[in-house]
């Protein structure tokens, strides 16, 4: 029968503790440093990273929603005509109106970048967008867009955004819709996300949080894992092979420390799925890497591990990613938070909820403006970008933002546990694998790079003496119906 592991901050026996965190039979907890012991309450650590949303783009607008429904102000870096004291809403560059786009035209009619012609802050109708890039070099543009015709800037204006997503729009076959890259600098809010800006509102967010790097899913996802890409500014090709770096999982089956990778379907197997894949790692367990209904069956056993990695539903549409010529209509972000919620209201719902954390992210920016330029940071290791194609904006020129010192833009965070500070929201800087460092703190592991071992362990969210949610909130639903299409804006 389940016993849920409520553990106060005193010193425990060492097999009461080891049968709380899910270890393997017979093996012995680590033990943490005193001054991290309030972390010893928490016995499940559960990550999940969405798809390609920034922070302003998703959260910009929560000090609207707060106004509305009785929280206090409180410092908070959102969108400028959402904050307070207002200011004027971001707008930025676009295409010269002058030289429209004709997708029966012969020629090359890239986006003519025009200080003159400039697009503001707007809220997006539809819950469905066409796909901005945020590849390596179209991050480098949104920084400064200087940056595509000389040398890196170390300036950060953060006027590119725009420009990329018309250029990617145009030079897709065929071409999207938006050919002035308009949808950049849309965002959503709280009658839009209502279970997000609940959660977020309740919990504990940060306007201080990015990705790892100025680069794609692919590669902050092996961030998320490895807390590196090896070199890899681009996705791996069909040549590369398996990254051999030590995963966070391969660092927990070493120290005897429980886990899995939950995965949406379907695939021939949970695996083919996951971004662990990446990993030589996961050839030899791929019996960890399982379908997401175990993990409801585990809340209900009370089998959860001491771990958890939840991949998104990228095969079923629920992964929120923008929508791309191959999708119709694209990935509605109001299908997505409808079923972040059921992991998360199960969660809440089950006993295992008393001795839990579930750290909710989102893998990079999606190409969405962010007024907040990324950030310096340490390099993870020795490697350099090894992958960069001739033209590259990188490989033509050197510059600050050309190694993998920087974060990428900001993104979005949720911190959900019943330990979770009330409307906290964190301005210390650190990237999201920051989420590797507290679980290495929490079972005294060691960190996997240079880059993880100089996050924070995000015990600033937490308060493990008064305990604010030992009682669930009761959270709204997430609607589903909001009107979805990618042919016109907003």
């Amino acid at each position: 029968m389940f016993k849920a592991c409520f553990l106060p901050v005193a010193v425990l026996a060492a097999s009461f503790l080891a049968g709380c965190q899910g270890l393997a039979p017979g093996a012995s907890a680590p033990s943490a440093p005193s001054s991290q012991a309030g972390l010893q309450s928490i016995n499940h650590i559960i990550v999940m990273a969405q798809e390609n949303r920034s922070f302003d783009h998703y959260f910009g607008a929560l000090p609207e929603y707060w106004a509305a429904n009785g929280f206090p102000a409180q410092q908070f870096d959102g969108l400028a005509q959402f904050n307070s004291p207002a200011g004027a809403a971001p707008s930025i560059p676009s295409c010269n109106p002058a030289d429209p786009f004709s997708a029966s035209s012969l020629t090359v009619q890239d986006c003519v970048f025009d200080t003159n012609h400039q697009v503001g802050s707007f809220h997006m109708i539809s819950m469905c967008e066409e796909n901005p890039s945020p590849s390596w070099d179209e991050t480098h543009v949104d920084w400064n867009y200087a940056d595509q015709i000389g040398p890196v800037s170390s300036t950060f204006l953060g006027n590119g955004f725009a420009w990329t997503a018309a250029h990617d729009a145009r030079f897709t076959q065929p071409p999207l819709s938006d050919t002035d890259g308009i949808r950049a600098m849309s965002y959503y809010d709280g009658n839009d996300l209502p279970y997000y800006y609940f959660m977020a509102s309740n919990f504990a967010t940060s306007d201080r949080w990015f990705s790892p790097v100025m680069a794609r899913t692919q590669l902050n996802r092996m961030y998320m894992l490895a807390a590196t890409s090896h070199g890899h500014a681009y996705p791996l090709t069909s040549t590369d092979g398996q990254l051999k770096d030590k995963t966070i999982f391969e660092l927990l089956d070493n120290n005897k420390i429980s886990w899995k990778n939950y995965v949406v379907g379907p695939n021939p197997t949970p695996l083919d799925g996951s971004s662990f894949n990446t990993f030589t790692y996961a050839s030899s367990h791929s019996q960890n890497v399982v379908p997401i209904g175990e993990f409801f069956t585990d809340l209900t056993k009370g089998t959860l591990p001491s771990v958890a990695f939840i991949d998104p539903g990228y095969s079923k549409g629920l992964d929120e990613h923008p929508g791309t010529e191959d999708s119709a209509p694209g990935g509605s972000v109001q299908l997505g938070s409808q079923y972040v919620s059921t992991l998360i209201n199960a969660l809440m719902e089950s006993s295992t909820w008393s001795d839990s954390a579930f750290i909710l992210t989102w893998d990079e920016y999606g190409g969405f403006y962010d007024h907040v330029a990324p950030q310096k940071t340490v390099a993870p290791d020795g490697f350099a970008p090894s992958d960069l194609p001739p033209g590259d904006i990188c490989a033509r020129s050197t510059g600050p933002t050309c190694a993998f010192d920087y974060t990428g833009y900001r993104v979005p965070l949720i911190v959900v546990s019943p330990f979770t500070k009330r409307n906290y929201i964190s301005h210390t800087v650190a990237d999201y694998t920051a989420m590797l460092k507290l679980i290495e703190t929490r079972f005294n592991l060691p960190s996997l790079t240079a880059r993880d071992a100089a996050q924070i362990d995000m015990t600033e969210f937490f308060d493990f003496v008064n305990v604010p949610w030992k009682t669930p909130p009761a959270p709204p639903l997430q609607p589903t119906n909001g009107p979805c299409y990618m042919d016109k804006l907003p």
